[in-house]
């Protein structure tokens, strides 16, 4: 898959509005491409993790997974991350400080990097 530019860009951006804190949104694609985020209402974002209110997302078959950011700025999914990848869509993205267009990682469900 591949991600928007510009929509990177604004998730870096929203990213580093949100630290310290956790940033995370779900990710929406057309075929082959990333191209917007839905952010969930309710979603608690803390230093050390965000907490999405799972019965608020929408049954919409254009979100293909998550996005969310490490403020640690370790790129590698906790084991809570991995849970939730196995139950959320087929691609996770970590966004980590300084939060710079290099400062991301791309998984699938299993927490393999692709």
């Amino acid at each position: 898959m591949k991600i928007k530019g510009e929509l990177l860009r604004m998730i870096m951006e929203s990213a580093k509005d949100t630290y310290p804190n956790e940033f995370a949104a779900f990710l929406r694609a057309e075929g082959d491409i990333i191209y917007e985020i839905l952010m969930l209402p309710g979603t608690i974002s803390g230093k050390r993790s965000a907490v999405y209110q799972l019965y608020m997302k929408p049954i919409d078959f254009s979100i293909v997974g998550t996005v969310h950011s490490h403020p640690s700025g370790i790129l590698y999914p906790s084991p809570e991350d991995l849970d939730l990848f196995s139950k959320t869509g087929k691609i996770h993205i970590i966004v980590g400080y300084p939060f710079k267009p290099e400062n991301f990682k791309c998984y699938d469900r299993n927490g393999n990097e692709i």
